[in-house]
């Protein structure tokens, strides 16, 4: 990854400022007379990441401005407000002036270095990279800002490469290679194995693609720290199976292996901070597609837990692959389980592609990690495991069904799903997430966004570690 940070200002270092228009006026003012003229010239308002520069004598820039819009410098509590900067700012290096209290000097470099982010893996021409860097600010962990934001940088990348590229194999490597640069153990556990392994849902999920289905089984960690269990969804991509979806509906299915990436980058973030945790990451890695072996709508398919699953439509399929991996990490009792996905559409009705839904039984843990997300700019929002939808999952060939016939609550009927495999309910998070942005934004350009990464490593690094 890029890094556009530096550890300090260097003598060439020119001053970056940030207002919002609550103080513009006084801020203005307060500049010199050549300054104020040329402020006033350019009609800056201190608008939402508009950046401003003046030039010195010579014509270069002498100094640059960023608008908050509503937001002020003492109040920022976002990464977003700054993450223009790196694209907008003139070619340099440059240190922040505004007095900055610790959080938002943060959020201030963070934004700075997610909106450097691009993925040029596969365009003929590499983009250059701009020459512009922000100085590190005293009392803000540096080293903290720039794991984050290779971890981001590294799922991003793997959400946005296509499934020609990165099918379960690919994604066992990745895995792979991460479990190695931790002193981490990694196994697989790969197509009829599985079978023999008690994994017959990712089997049975997995079992037509052109890659054999796969389980990945990363450990991490000394004996006796508490266990913390990630799952995460790992559909390289999704045909929808014999309930194909439509062209539209199919265009963005390389990321729904997003769970997967953002669980694997939570992983390097817990791992490098060596948190005093035991860690268990498991990724059921499929590719949901057509062909003879394909599982059809009206089968019923064992699970690892015992119990049995009509197959009410082959495109609910995430849940499927995420029941045995919760049921084998369930088995293990850990302290905390976190299963992430890219797991339903009604989720995306109820709260937007920007917020991910979060499900808790326990509303106290679930309130700490929605304090979390606010605190690191990374929200979510908690839907309920109403129990009074719990029978739209009946069968009546099967002790459960993967898919309702009613067209409401979906995200809480998948959730009520899992639930069923998952015995230590009150320490288990389900997180339904979207993994893209659809429009463009500063920071946030088309393609990948790793959502509730910040979040969750904030949350569990400060109930482990204090932090």
């Amino acid at each position: 990854m890029h890094d556009p940070l530096r550890d300090a200002p260097g003598a060439g270092s020119m001053p970056l400022h940030l207002v919002g228009e609550s103080d513009i006026d006084a801020w203005i003012a307060a500049r010199s007379p050549s300054e104020s003229r040329w402020l006033r010239s350019q009609g800056f308002r201190a608008e939402s990441h508009r950046v401003v520069s003046w030039p010195a004598a010579d014509g270069c820039p002498a100094g640059a401005v960023l608008g908050l819009g509503r937001a002020s410098a003492a109040t920022l509590d976002s990464p977003w407000p700054t993450a223009g900067l790196f694209e907008r700012l003139p070619d340099g290096d440059w240190e922040l002036v505004t007095a900055l209290g610790r959080e938002a000097a943060t959020h201030a470099l963070t934004g700075f270095g997610l909106g450097a982010y691009r993925f040029d893996r596969f365009r003929k021409i590499e983009a250059s990279r701009r020459p512009v860097t922000l100085a590190g600010i005293p009392g803000v962990d540096l080293g903290r800002v720039r794991k984050l934001l290779c971890a981001d940088a590294w799922a991003r990348d793997l959400i946005n490469t296509p499934a020609g590229d990165l099918g379960p194999a690919e994604l066992a490597g990745a895995a792979r290679q991460l479990a190695g640069q931790h002193g981490a153990s990694f196994r697989e556990v790969v197509g009829d194995d599985l079978l023999k392994a008690g994994l017959p849902l990712v089997h049975g999920v997995g079992r037509a693609g052109i890659q054999p289905p796969r389980l990945l089984d990363l450990n991490w960690g000394a004996p006796g720290k508490p266990l913390v269990g990630l799952v995460g969804k790992g559909v390289c991509f999704d045909t929808g199976g014999l309930d194909l979806k439509p062209a539209a509906g199919m265009a963005l299915m390389k990321k729904d292996m997003g769970g997967a990436a953002i669980a694997l980058a939570l992983a390097d973030l817990i791992m490098g901070a060596r948190l005093p945790v035991r860690l268990r990451v498991l990724i059921p890695a499929v590719e949901n597609a057509i062909g003879p072996a394909a599982m059809r709508p009206g089968d019923v398919l064992r699970s690892r837990k015992g119990l049995s699953i009509e197959i009410g439509n082959t495109d609910a399929e995430g849940r499927l692959i995420l029941a045995d991996g919760l049921a084998l990490a369930d088995a293990d009792e850990p302290d905390l389980l976190i299963d992430l996905a890219t797991l339903t559409g009604a989720a995306r009705v109820a709260l937007g592609p920007e917020l991910p839904a979060l499900f808790c039984a326990d509303d106290e843990l679930g309130g700490r990690l929605l304090a979390a997300g606010r605190a690191a700019g990374d929200p979510m929002w908690q839907l309920p495991l109403w129990p009074g939808y719990d029978d739209e999952l009946s069968s009546k060939v099967a002790d459960l069904g993967n898919a309702s016939a009613t067209t409401f609550a979906g995200a809480i009927l998948g959730g009520l799903f899992l639930q069923r495999f998952v015995s230590r309910g009150r320490n288990w998070v389900h997180l339904d997430l979207y993994a893209w942005n659809g429009k463009e934004r500063p920071g946030r350009p088309v393609g990948a966004e790793a959502q509730t990464l910040r979040a969750l490593f904030t949350w569990i690094e400060s109930r482990y570690a204090g932090g």
